[in-house]
């Protein structure tokens, strides 16, 4: 069942995102060769409970951290670890929410380690690029498979592919919520979208095959190429779209 947020829900919607894109914020800084992502872990944590919230992905269905971090071919839910230490020429990215007043924010980025190849380079730029193509035209009326074949299109433009068998999702009072969000398929499909729908759009872009293969939590490339994920939590509205999780890149250039 899809819901649809009110002022005062949105409120704090609002409250909780601007604390996801903060962790993000934080965490940016310490992204360097020789750090732990369970050290990254811990500053995210610390980071979240003293802005008054709790960490969402905290025991989410049985996940044991408060960040997934995801290096080179994970795709998603890459868990931190005390002995995975972070190598010059690794890109990670970063997925974390958090809950305000009974409402959850949810947003990731992708971050290069040191000095990165070009190929990886394009990688997160075309990523990130994914996102903003999907929202660039949504609005109260829009269909849902704008959004994957907005994704799809650019990707492939540039000689990636999204991955097929995940997505984005609903979020509010609970952290998925319905509509499940497919990163491909075909525009004018899918249900309508209507003001006061809070999504998380996440694109996840393989730089080979659109194929995962899942162990345990992690989730990977089948053939072992990169991928990246950009995600934000956003408020649909009557003529567009509000970006509820932004960071501080995207405040600097004053993007809605």
């Amino acid at each position: 069942m899809i819901s649809i947020k009110n002022e005062e829900e949105i409120s704090k919607m609002r409250v909780a995102c601007k604390i996801t894109a903060g962790t993000l914020n934080e965490i940016s800084k310490h992204i360097k060769p020789g750090i732990s992502t369970f050290e990254l872990d811990r500053i995210a944590r610390e980071y979240i409970i003293s802005q008054g919230a709790k960490p969402a992905f905290l025991h989410y269905q049985g996940f044991p951290n408060t960040i997934c971090a995801s290096i080179d071919d994970v795709v998603v839910h890459g868990i931190p670890r005390q002995d995975t230490i972070l190598q010059e020429g690794q890109i990670i990215g970063i997925d974390v929410g958090a809950k305000y007043q009974g409402f959850n924010g949810d947003a990731a980025r992708t971050f290069a380690v040191g000095t990165v190849s070009e190929d990886k380079k394009k990688l997160m730029r075309v990523t990130e690029e994914c996102f903003f193509e999907a929202i660039k035209d949504l609005k109260d009326g829009s269909r849902l498979g704008d959004i994957g074949f907005a994704i799809e299109h650019h990707a492939t433009k540039h000689g990636f592919q999204p991955v097929h068998d995940m997505g984005g999702h609903g979020v509010g009072k609970n952290m998925h919520e319905d509509p499940y969000i497919p990163i491909f398929g075909r525009a004018g499909t899918g249900i309508r979208l209507t003001a006061g729908m809070t999504l998380a759009i996440e694109p996840m872009i393989n730089m080979g095959t659109y194929e995962i293969i899942v162990r345990g939590w992690d989730a990977r490339t089948a053939d072992g190429c990169p991928s990246a994920h950009y995600e934000n939590t956003v408020l649909i509205k009557k003529d567009g779209v509000e970006i509820l999780t932004k960071t501080a890149d995207l405040e600097a250039n004053n993007l809605e």
